[in-house]
């Protein structure tokens, strides 16, 4: 009962969480879908760990798109072996894993070092922040440490398979069985930040400034005296 509360109830109670929270914070709450952005107190430090983050963090999320939703047999029959396969998720994710890892700490440290940034911060900006880190640190603990010291273990054999369940509704808990922790933990943070993200800054995310490339220029004049 409790494998089956982990990869079968958690996951679905977050997804209704992450869709239900949006929906309600956008309705009844959209003065703070926002970042409080707070690069007028310190620049330096964000603008490189942002950079790193962002830089990093797009390819990983593509990465996990790739290695969870496209099963494996897809990409052999394209030309994708096992052996390309290994050396983009592994190797080429690890160097952005590592980017995100860096960026991450260097926000993390700023939040929490710089005083006026810390005044700043919310409870769930700090809490967004450890969270991500861990996430992060685990993420690529895993790729590095745990791929290499238990090679027989195939992630898209196991997690890809029970992942795609839960979107055809029919998650197959035992599949995660064998699965080992460090894996286990990363997909369970994940879980636990999708459900945290509609109540904290996250939502800014979804906030993407389509309409700026249609907008008409917006024109100073300047004023002899």
């Amino acid at each position: 009962m409790f494998n089956q509360f982990l990869w079968v109830i958690f996951p679905y109670l977050c997804l209704a969480i992450f869709v239900i929270g949006h929906i309600v914070r956008y309705q009844y709450d959209q003065f703070s879908w926002t970042a409080k952005s707070s690069e007028f107190i310190e620049k330096k430090q964000l603008k490189w760990g942002s950079l790193m983050f962002h830089l990093g963090i797009i390819p990983v999320f593509f990465g996990h798109v790739v290695g969870l939703l496209i099963p494996a047999h897809w990409l052999t029959a394209i030309g994708v072996n096992d052996h390309i396969y290994h050396i983009g998720a592994v190797y080429i994710g690890s160097i952005f894993g590592i980017i995100t890892l860096i960026g991450m700490l260097l926000l993390t440290a700023r939040r929490v070092t710089k005083q006026n940034v810390r005044r700043l911060s919310s409870a769930s900006d700090i809490f967004v922040n450890f969270l991500l880190l861990l996430i992060v640190f685990i993420g690529c603990y895993a790729t590095l440490v745990t791929n290499a010291t238990t090679p027989d273990f195939d992630y898209r054999q196991t997690i890809s398979i029970w992942f795609r369940g839960l979107f055809t509704l029919r998650p197959d808990a035992s599949l995660m069985v064998s699965v080992p922790l460090t894996f286990k933990l990363h997909i369970l943070l994940g879980f636990t930040i999708m459900a945290c993200w509609p109540f904290t800054r996250l939502v800014h995310v979804w906030s993407v400034p389509l309409s700026y490339a249609s907008r008409s220029y917006i024109i100073y004049r300047k004023h002899k005296i």
